[in-house]
């Protein structure tokens, strides 16, 4: 998934999810605790993928995820493209209103959008984007 999208939570804790995003993450997908303060949003099918190498680990690896699983919430867009965000997530994430929606490889993350201005022109600044680039020889 790829893109950058701004938009806001509604007083009701409703966020609209950009058309091309509902596009790849399908009718229904998994919103849950995301990794730097954001939240990660999952399609069924990598929900799917990812349930399914946490299965194969055992117990004693999977136990730091608990909050992970028992925050996730599956989530089906109303007629307008948005999804309630629960208090707990928009609470983790501080999602009070101005949010930005990126594409982030097999899923689409939802930051503040004043915490991902500050990522993202870190990201470009520091020269950490060009050294990962060449580490992976692109």
């Amino acid at each position: 998934m790829t893109g950058q999208y701004t938009h806001t939570v509604d007083t009701k804790g409703r966020l609209f999810i950009p058309a091309k995003l509902r596009e790849e993450l399908g009718d229904t997908f998994f919103v849950t605790i995301g990794m730097d303060g954001c939240l990660s949003v999952y399609s069924d099918e990598s929900w799917a993928n990812f349930m399914e190498k946490l299965s194969a680990l055992p117990y004693s690896k999977t136990k730091a995820l608990r909050a992970l699983l028992a925050n996730a919430c599956k989530c089906e867009p109303d007629g307008q493209g948005r999804i309630l965000l629960p208090a707990k997530l928009r609470q983790y994430a501080n999602l009070p209103k101005d949010v930005v929606v990126i594409g982030s490889f097999d899923r689409a993350e939802i930051w503040d959008a004043q915490r991902w201005t500050e990522l993202e022109n870190e990201a470009l600044s520091s020269g950490d984007l060009e050294a990962a680039m060449e580490e992976m020889g692109l």
